[in-house]
């Protein structure tokens, strides 16, 4: 309609023309980038076809012949082709027809059938298999891999934007213009017949209104660019492989997306009942204020977060949920929402503000320090993204006028106990605000009351329905009783590039120093003494030894390590027999800056570094992908601990295979903690990871911390006084 609101006219005959010429321009265009498009991602399949054909070779080698069989439901006779000299499935792949039937007592049905088998297992196999770039051994094809993958990554976010624009302009002009092509003659429209009159009307009207829009966005341009980006000659070998190292996670994100492989779409959906799933999957994700792509999974997480409106995203760590928490807020921006609120611990608030800025258009407002009421009010008067913490949530005034369009609290189990201070504050934005968005790990990290505890925040009503017999009944009913306002995923089902993670139990003897501190923190009843012993004499210390030997070896071959621990002392202590030149502590009181710069030096460290931290510090919210080897001084009484310090580590990014050696004494505290804590542990794993196990009771999960260290120092009183009866297992 004009600005007098008269409807326009249809353009016929001179203005038509012109209008299809500047809508063939623009299909033109829109054809080149595709074509373009194309072109780099056949770079990439013929980069990848001899990688991958590799490893479906070396799996279809490891199938005996046998197995063809039940790609036949067992009709299938092999005794002839086995007797000469086929023993695999890849041998019979590899075999023609003709070969086949040279075999003695081989007809054309049974070689027929038997190349069908191979064909089929083949393909499935291909769906499996993944192809890992070796930063530590590139080779011809890997680095013309990493050199075509460079070409899409250096194109940056904003090709994908592209090339949808490119594709549904394409398609739909493509229509357009034979429709409209009638209405370029004011005689031709005359002579056409009534239906294809109107049809090229409509079209014309259609077009001017997609052309309009395109140029009001500078479509052309935008396309005109993506291609430009496209067509820049290829990266050195050099150039490609430092910048894979600087962003793998973007660059195995394309490798994803051009091989197309098949995630277990259960798994990655996080094995919510169809019905969830489905208003998951209707529910549209805007980009527009979004500067990075997502993976499948990752859109889905975001969707889940918009259609559910308030929920736990409790996806394990490494699988980019702050990404996912961002495309939300982005999309909500979309929407015309202005104002957002992340509440957060210290440690990760400088993350958070680097996250919003670098992958989205959105403001990010830091709402921390001595200025933090004039940054709220700011962020009030002006909107965008309010990131604040935990201890400086309850200083705030609540919303009355203006509510966040989604509250995002990360690290969410901070919150599990409704009695504290930040539990209440938090308890009270949720109330506020229409959607939120409970981010955490390990929602599971001791017992299903303390879940509860965080539905009890968002969901009321799904609490009575979250019962213990919940958790005795398996993972799988626990998650359907959840499943409106909890999704996670696991590495292992999602991110199929991640490289090994090798995990090694360093057992030591204590030496005669460290059996001397131990037996008098025994005498003392003291179980942090207890736990810390091993350390209490640096000279004569086992477990410093093989720490040094594990540093010394990490250092011959170039690789970062980090080094955690519970005890500042113990880091101390490390630090110490380490040397100068090592990084760190992080520890509770160190600045959330200072921590940021340490993870800042230890990743842009040429080679070999060590950053030590406390466990707990360090252990969430960094970003540590830099590391190639872990080491924990101690086993931790809470599994979580671990699990978390790992995944700091073995994290999406990482492009090397990550070492976790853990520091053991025999005969010791680290013995007894960890034969208490296996049911624990395997709970933890059951509910809280996706696992085959669950065969573990409410009671794996009621073990308090005091409870355990009273057991612990008990059992090894006894023992060390001979009691003459060895400690129950639990």
């Amino acid at each position: 309609m004009t600005e007098a609101g008269e409807v326009q006219e249809p353009p016929v005959g001179r203005r038509a023309r012109a209008l299809c010429t500047q809508g063939a321009r623009l299909y033109g265009t829109a054809r080149t980038l595709l074509a373009d498009h194309e072109r780099a991602l056949e770079a990439v399949r013929s980069a990848l076809a001899p990688l991958r054909d590799e490893l479906v070779a070396e799996e279809l080698e490891s199938i005996p012949i046998g197995r063809l069989k039940d790609a036949t439901e067992g009709r299938l006779r092999l005794a002839a082709v086995e007797a000469a000299g086929l023993t695999s499935v890849h041998a019979v792949h590899e075999a023609s027809r003709y070969e086949l039937r040279q075999i003695p007592g081989v007809g054309a049905q049974t070689a027929d059938q038997a190349l069908a088998a191979a064909r089929q297992i083949a393909r499935a196999v291909e769906e499996t298999v993944t192809v890992r770039i070796d930063v530590d051994r590139p080779e011809p094809r890997t680095t013309a891999l990493v050199v075509a993958l460079h070409r899409l990554v250096e194109a940056g976010p904003e090709l994908r934007k592209a090339v949808d624009t490119a594709g549904q302009l394409q398609r739909r002009i493509g229509e357009l213009l034979p429709a409209a092509r009638p209405a370029t003659g004011r005689l031709r429209l005359a002579l056409t017949g009534r239906r294809r009159r109107q049809a090229a009307l409509a079209a014309t009207a259609e077009l001017r209104e997609l052309t309009a829009e395109a140029d009001a966005r500078d479509t052309r341009l935008q396309l005109t660019q993506a291609s430009t980006d496209l067509l820049r000659g290829p990266a050195s070998d050099i150039e490609a492989w430092v910048d894979f190292e600087l962003r793998s996670a973007e660059y195995y994100s394309q490798l994803a997306e051009v091989s197309r492989h098949r995630t277990d779409e259960a798994a990655a959906e996080g094995f919510l009942p169809s019905d969830v799933a489905e208003r998951v999957h209707a529910q549209p994700l805007d980009d527009t204020h979004r500067r990075v792509s997502l993976r499948g999974y990752q859109s889905f997480g975001a969707r889940f977060a918009l259609a559910q409106r308030r929920v736990v995203l409790g996806d394990e760590m490494g699988l980019g949920k702050t990404v996912q928490a961002i495309a939300a807020l982005a999309h909500l921006a979309a929407e015309g929402h202005s104002h957002f609120l992340v509440v957060c611990p210290a440690s990760v608030l400088i993350n958070w503000t680097r996250e919003i800025r670098s992958r989205s258009v959105l403001r990010a407002v830091p709402v921390h320090g001595p200025d933090r009421q004039e940054a709220y009010a700011d962020w009030r008067e002006r909107g965008g993204v309010a990131l604040t913490t935990f201890d400086v949530l309850h200083t705030l005034p609540e919303p009355d006028g203006t509510r966040p369009g989604m509250l995002v609290v990360d690290e969410a189990h901070y919150v599990k106990n409704p009695g504290t201070r930040r539990a209440r504050s938090v308890a009270g934005w949720t109330k506020a605000c229409d959607r939120v968005l409970f981010l955490t790990g390990t929602p599971m990290e001791n017992r299903v009351e303390e879940f509860r505890a965080l539905v009890r925040h968002l969901r009321p009503e799904l609490v009575p329905e979250i019962h213990d017999s919940h958790a005795v009944a398996g993972p799988n009913v626990f998650r359907r009783s959840v499943a409106p306002a909890y999704l996670r995923r696991n590495q292992q089902d999602v991110l199929t590039e991640l490289p090994a993670l090798l995990q090694v139990d360093e057992w030591e003897e204590l030496s005669d120093a460290d059996q001397d501190a131990y037996r008098s923190a025994v005498a003392e009843g003291n179980f942090m003494a207890m736990r810390r012993a091993a350390y209490a004499d640096p000279e004569h210390s086992a477990k410093l030894q093989r720490l040094r030997e594990l540093v010394d070896e990490a250092a011959d071959n170039g690789l970062k390590v980090v080094v955690f621990s519970y005890f500042r002392d113990v880091l101390a202590t490390v630090q110490g027999a380490l040397g100068d030149g090592v990084l760190g502590p992080i520890s509770g009181s160190v600045t959330a800056a200072r921590r940021q710069q340490l993870v800042d030096d230890f990743t842009a460290a040429d080679g070999h570094a060590v950053l030590l931290s406390q466990i707990e510090a360090g252990g969430v919210g960094l970003n540590l992908q830099a590391a190639s080897v872990v080491i924990l001084c101690e086993p931790q009484v809470k599994p979580t601990l671990e699990h978390q310090a790992v995944a700091r580590a073995h994290r999406m990014g990482q492009i090397r295979t990550v070492q976790v050696h853990r520091l053991l004494a025999t005969d010791s505290v680290d013995e007894r903690l960890l034969r208490i804590l296996e049911n624990k542990d395997r709970l933890f794993d059951a509910y809280a990871r996706r696992s085959d196990t669950a065969d573990a009771t409410p009671d794996a999960i009621d073990v308090s911390d005091g409870s355990l260290a009273r057991r612990i120092v008990e059992e090894e009183q006894q023992r060390l006084a001979g009691a003459g009866r060895a400690p129950a297992d639990p």
